[in-house]
């Protein structure tokens, strides 16, 4: 194991990204739900606020686990073309899949967000966090979300990804740090002593503790 919990891995996490820390105009955002612990350790020790962006994997529908893409807030879908090619999915089994994601999406935006608009992020440095990077699948769908609120700079942090998720996004932001990537990678859940899933409470207890505009 390389990390306690959720906790530790933010609170480690955070020591890679000290260059951030106090700056003007920054925000931390955690990708729902297992990012929002690890998030908020690095918006709590760099001094800045925290905001959710909110991103479903789409599972095949035999197979939940397996991405064959991913959805955003602000309607972005993004697909992995040679597996569904692969697979040859029908696009009514696509269609089908996106609309029952799209409402969960829709109703952890009402449970974490209530009333409270989302953070203005044009112009800013957007540190993107997650508890770990397999595929890149649903990072890659919150990058496309964010690129569109056209944001100064885009830096993705984990506390684990595996060697080829995390080269992927080399050439696609302006930075990022994998904290470890351990090989052979399988799964995130693997370098966690506790694993346990994250519940929409935690979320909402999290962010109403660190939520602010920045300065």
């Amino acid at each position: 194991m390389l990390f306690q919990d959720r906790t530790d891995a933010g609170k480690r996490l955070a020591t890679r990204l000290t260059a951030y820390e106090r700056q003007p105009q920054t925000i931390v955002l955690g990708l729902p739900r297992g990012g929002v612990p690890v998030a908020f350790e690095v918006a709590q020790a760099l001094e800045l606020p925290l905001d959710v962006l909110i991103v479903r994997k789409l599972g095949l529908p035999d197979q939940k686990e397996m991405a064959m893409g991913a959805i955003a807030s602000g309607h972005v879908r993004i697909l992995n073309q040679r597996l569904l090619q692969n697979l040859q999915l029908s696009p009514e089994v696509i269609e089908q899949v996106t609309r029952e994601e799209q409402r969960e999406l829709e109703r952890r935006e009402r449970a974490y967000r209530g009333n409270r608009p989302p953070l203005e992020l044009r112009d800013r440095t957007v540190i993107l966090v997650d508890d770990g990077l397999a595929t890149g699948a649903t990072m890659k769908a919150a990058v496309a979300a964010l690129q569109r609120q056209h944001p100064a700079r885009i830096v993705v942090a984990v506390p684990v990804g595996s060697t080829h998720a995390c080269q992927t996004f080399e050439k696609i932001i302006d930075d990022i740090v994998c904290a470890e990537s351990p090989e052979p990678f399988s799964a995130i859940g693997l370098w966690y002593d506790n694993f346990d899933q994250t519940t929409d409470e935690e979320v909402r207890n999290l962010l109403k503790h660190r939520v602010s505009q920045p300065h």
